[in-house]
């Protein structure tokens, strides 16, 4: 299988609102807009809010975001208005971590790698 592309979909139970949450608070670029649907960068992948869901997210879902400046992103969050569902916090695996969640309660966990942490070492020999 060769892979070309990818994207997270999301059918929030409010398409409106959701949309204006990732477009004016969180502050997402639009890629392209369509009937029913927007479709937004995240970083090298995309988030697709489209449709019109009942259920809801399940709490065993969450969206991954890298950030470059986590304590920064929290004080505009927070200054936005947004609740922070859990505050910044070093993990135990190296990686600065806050969560927050959209209109429909879908975790979002905020991430800073820091410069140290094995992910950003190059591991070829």
């Amino acid at each position: 299988m060769e892979i070309l592309s990818s994207r997270v979909i999301v059918r929030p139970r409010d398409p409106e609102r959701s949309v204006a949450f990732y477009r004016d608070t969180l502050g997402l670029a639009i890629h392209r807009e369509f009937p029913g649907g927007t479709v937004f960068f995240l970083g090298n992948g995309l988030l697709e809010v489209s449709g019109r869901g009942s259920a809801g997210p399940s709490e065993d879902t969450a969206l991954w975001l890298q950030v470059r400046d986590l304590a920064g992103t929290e004080r505009a969050l927070e200054a936005r208005g947004v609740p922070i569902v859990r505050e910044a916090r070093e993990e135990p695996w190296g990686l600065l971590e806050m969560w927050v969640e959209d209109p429909d309660g879908l975790r979002i966990v905020l991430v800073e790698i820091p410069t140290d942490h094995p992910i950003r070492k190059d591991q070829r020999d």
